[in-house]
């Protein structure tokens, strides 16, 4: 059974039914639950099951796994706008004697500080929680494996001792700070530690007979920050939307813009899957298409919420079994469908409300050596750099409001860019980071690092 709004066309609607029923008859999940999300809301809601009758809709909770990671990222990245700490901070300066105090909080984020993947014997994620009542008996005697914030080794631990963070500074519990500070805010209401009805049972599929087996639900207890949370398509749709515009009532766009970022050195296998991680955030290049999200499984349950951004589409898949469909290629797939069948249309062209002077003169043809570029104007009274051979160093520029411009993106961002004019009040040359951009190659009326040749541009005779 599926249900969906009328807001994409009937064979797109086709399309995405089609996509979720083989995933879950291939992969053998007792059901599987979907959403795509588009123009800040969902606009499409499927299921499959192997119960007749109603299937589960948008309300019925799955646990979600390590996509709990996320809304503790989005607490810790809170804590740091209101400056009560800083991601270059050592854990040390918070949570002291851990054994992992080396490691700074955005290392922590990025899975990068160097902690082991799991916590000691046994298996937390098929034992209660109260087997592990401390930090240190999550984190065990050796936490640190590798080299600080030498390489991405993904780290539940690490996310516990982020859990711990945010209730040591806000002087509370983990789920009261994330139900008080996110879930309320955003309208969240379906997720939650707990598993509240109506929500799915967990399934092991056997993997040579079509028989189950109940898994056991554990509550994680310490290690809840990493994995505990039971949510629906409903609210994960709502906070796909969130992660993609930012609400200032939770975290601005620019924060969840810098989540969305890749923040880990990357292992050379990651860089050739195209994968990279941000602060709580995982990110694929797939299909000529930038993803981000974040995957999540415990015995009994899979999840996906994935994200493209420039297409503003997001796509949420759960299902109830341990192993089964390969749940980040369904939702990267439902993402392309919507995106290829229905592309975004954009708004409509509308000319600046007004434009400087100053401004309107630089914009055009410049030379960095040889290196043709075009200065552009943009809506939000800032500039761009682009080649115009498509290829190379191209940035945008925000107005500081003093004549110059900072880089927002690549090899400019952080730079400074400006217009160096002459003692008359014209324009000499574009100064960015010490690269001296003339309107002429090496044009010879500007300070050219290293002069231009007095004979001036000639051929081999």
């Amino acid at each position: 059974m599926t249900t969906s709004q009328d807001t994409l066309l009937p064979a797109t609607r086709r399309a995405l039914l089609h996509r979720i029923a083989v995933a879950q008859t291939e992969g053998r999940a007792p059901s599987l639950v979907a959403a795509v999300v588009r123009d800040g809301r969902a606009v499409w809601h499927g299921a499959r099951t192997s119960v007749e009758g109603h299937g589960p809709d948008e309300h019925v909770q799955y646990r979600i796994g390590s996509i709990t990671k996320t809304f503790t990222a989005v607490l810790v990245l809170r804590l740091r706008d209101e400056g009560a700490i800083d991601l270059g901070d050592p854990l040390e300066k918070h949570l002291p004697g851990t054994g992992a105090g080396e490691a700074t909080i955005a290392e922590l984020l990025a899975h990068s500080g160097g902690l082991a993947a799991e916590s000691p014997a046994p298996w937390w994620e098929r034992t209660p929680g109260s087997l592990r009542p401390e930090l240190a008996d999550v984190l065990g005697k050796q936490p640190l494996l590798h080299p600080v914030g030498r390489r991405h080794h993904y780290s539940n631990p690490g996310y516990t001792v982020l859990g711990a963070l945010v209730e040591k500074v806000r002087g509370a519990a983990w789920e009261d700070v994330l139900r008080q500070e996110v879930l309320d805010p955003l309208g969240l209401d379906r997720t939650s530690g707990q598993p509240r009805s109506p929500h799915a049972g967990g399934w092991a599929v056997h993997p040579w007979a079509d028989v189950m087996l109940p898994e056991p639900i554990e509550d994680l207890g310490r290690m809840a920050p990493a994995g505990q949370l039971w949510s629906t398509t409903g609210d994960l749709a709502r906070f796909a939307v969130f992660l993609t515009q930012g609400d200032d009532r939770v975290l601005s766009a620019a924060s969840v813009r810098e989540m969305r970022a890749p923040a880990a050195a990357m292992e050379a296998a990651d860089i050739a899957d195209g994968s990279a991680y941000g602060l709580g955030l995982q990110i694929q290049h797939r299909d000529g298409r930038l993803l981000v999200g974040h995957s999540g499984s415990l015995p009994g349950f899979l999840a996906n919420l994935t994200i493209s951004v420039e297409d503003d589409v997001a796509a949420v898949v759960l299902a109830n079994c341990t192993s089964g469909p390969l749940l980040a290629g369904v939702g990267a797939d439902l993402v392309r469908i919507v995106a290829e069948a229905e592309p975004r249309i954009p708004p409509p062209w509308t000319p600046l409300t007004e434009a400087d002077p100053s401004c309107l003169e630089l914009t055009g043809q410049w030379y960095w050596g040889t290196h043709a570029f075009a200065l552009r104007l943009t809506a939000d009274q800032g500039v761009s750099l682009e080649p115009l051979s498509g290829a190379g160093r191209r940035s945008r520029f925000r107005a500081n409001g003093d004549g110059t411009w900072t880089g927002l993106e690549g090899y400019y961002a952080g730079e400074l860019l400006q217009a160096v004019r002459r003692p008359d009040g014209t324009v000499s040359h574009l100064d960015l980071g010490s690269f001296v951009f003339t309107r002429q190659p090496y044009d010879e009326g500007a300070p050219v690092p290293g002069g231009v040749d007095p004979q001036g541009w000639r051929g081999i005779g």
